[in-house]
């Protein structure tokens, strides 16, 4: 297959490298500082599978037809690269890769739904500057059909994803999808605070703050009458039986598992879009819960407080302190 990633980041950039380094005939589409940067010096990736310079095909914008078109911008910015990008991908197949669940809703407006194919990212990496990402840890990729039933086009394109990560096809894709906005919720706490996750999460009292926005996100789940279902790599029981434990008990066990995710710092998707002086997807991560709990009468206000707090460090990139994190959660949880 002909091969178009468009979103030179985190993830689009790992999974164009490791494409390419495959033998597919890939291209990447990124912004014009990632462009110069790979230009001059190649895709550089470093971590768990060990220090990578590859060379590969880069633009700003395609011109020429592919048969699949992976897109792994940020959920704000699917329809200006879709614009941009639209006549050489409108008969292709088409795999969202974004956190959140307006992505494909965004993508139908401009490809047909039976092209539109649906997926998770399990794997975790880091957007150092342009050209430059580590691979922080390995884990699986699952897709599936965002409308319809998973058919022939689905079982091809997972061929071409397992040879650089293991692949699932799920018939559960809506359902996973809802449950991954719970594994990316707690980005936003080193957005706030302008650390890593592992500085984070040592704090067993912001630890609690993690654990309380899964109790609301669960609150309002099921107010909202959405089923979760189980991911391969993280099943749903992790966030039912922490969120039924007391906070402090919750808040420790939280802490082991965070702070060994990666031996390289980690920072997460919304605090690596602030540090580059961009906006975050915030409103499409925790801000999901908040919009479900205003369509279902329910309540989220730590999870919208934790949103207004990211808007506020967005355009000035003045982080919070913990103890002003904890004082401004103070009685939502």
């Amino acid at each position: 297959m002909k091969i178009a990633v468009i979103g030179a980041g985190a993830i689009g950039g790992l999974v164009a490298g490791y494409l390419k380094l495959k033998g597919n005939d890939v291209t990447l589409v990124g912004r014009p500082d990632a462009v110069k940067a790979i230009k001059a010096d190649g895709l550089r990736i470093s971590g768990v599978r060990g220090e990578l310079d590859i060379s590969l095909p880069v633009c700003e914008a395609l011109s020429e037809k592919v048969d699949l078109a992976i897109l792994a911008t940020k959920t704000q910015d699917l329809e200006s690269a879709l614009k941009t990008n639209i006549d050489f991908i409108r008969d292709a197949l088409v795999l969202t890769t974004q956190n959140g669940l307006q992505a494909d809703s965004i993508v139908s407006g401009f490809i047909p739904k039976e092209k539109i194919i649906s997926s998770i990212v399990m794997f975790g990496s880091t957007y150092l500057k342009p050209g430059e990402i580590v691979h922080n840890f390995d884990k699986s990729w699952i897709i599936g059909k965002a409308f319809g039933r998973n058919d022939d086009s689905v079982v091809k394109v997972s061929h071409v994803l397992n040879t650089i990560f293991p692949t699932i096809v799920s018939e559960e894709i809506l359902g996973m999808k809802y449950l991954k906005v719970f594994v990316n919720s707690n980005n936003c706490i080193p957005a706030i605070l302008g650390v890593s996750m592992q500085e984070v999460f040592s704090d067993v009292d912001i630890c609690a703050v993690s654990v309380a926005i899964w109790k609301e996100g669960l609150s309002v789940m099921n107010k909202a009458g959405i089923s979760l279902s189980s991911l391969p790599d993280f099943p749903l029981e992790r966030v039912t039986k922490l969120a039924a434990l007391s906070l402090p008990e919750a808040a420790k066990i939280f802490s082991g598992i965070m702070t060994n995710l990666s031996r390289e710092p980690m920072y997460g998707s919304i605090l690596q879009s602030i540090k580059r002086g961009k906006n975050s997807e915030i409103d499409y991560i925790n801000g999901e819960f908040v919009a479900l709990a205003k369509k279902n009468n329910a309540i989220a206000p730590l999870n919208e407080k934790l949103v207004e707090m990211v808007h506020q460090v967005e355009p000035t990139g003045k982080f919070f302190s913990k103890q002003e994190l904890l004082d401004n959660t103070k009685g939502l949880y």
